[in-house]
């Protein structure tokens, strides 16, 4: 099978979204089967918008490289020479609700809402534990999308499949 390219959004593309590019990546190195490239992207990133400390922080402490990401606009994957993308998922209740570019190939599309970690105040261990938790609740989604059979993932299904995801295993 093809390389299935993932494309997450959210608007500032600083967190939820850098956490779900970053973490799809780390569970698919090494592993047979069905191939996955992650990739995320904002729909209106902050001028000169870099991730989130806080997700850089929980993805170094869970062993994920982090070396590669930055911020960007959704612009980048509506270029010519940008990756096809297959999949694209709005990670946050901001990015569903806009309008998303045109993307060549008329890429499936999901929304798994996560709650921003960046909006949570207190303590520092208190925001890093939320950040974590996002973290985790964005993996055990890509754990489950990693581990579909080749039939699911297939054009035709890979819509439906996603959308299913998001409804059961929230």
């Amino acid at each position: 099978m093809n390389t299935l390219n993932v494309l997450f959004l959210c608007t500032h593309n600083s967190a939820r979204s850098i956490l779900a590019e970053a973490m799809l990546n780390h569970i698919v190195q090494g592993t047979s089967g069905t191939h996955f490239k992650a990739f995320s992207a904002g729909s209106s990133p902050r001028e000169n918008q870099q991730p989130n400390p806080l997700a850089m922080q929980v993805l170094k402490s869970a062993g994920i490289a982090t070396d590669y990401l930055r911020s960007k606009t959704w612009d980048e994957f509506a270029l010519p020479d940008a990756p096809h993308m297959d999949l694209v998922i709005t990670v946050c209740d901001n990015a569903a609700g806009e309008v998303c570019p045109y993307w060549p190939g008329q890429p499936a599309t999901a929304h798994w809402g996560y709650p921003d970690p960046s909006d949570v105040q207190g303590t520092d261990e208190e925001r890093v534990a939320a950040f974590r938790n996002t973290m985790h609740m964005i993996q055990k989604r890509l754990q489950l999308l990693v581990s579909l059979p080749a039939d699911k993932l297939q054009k035709t299904m890979l819509q439906n499949t996603a959308r299913e995801l998001a409804k059961d295993h929230a």
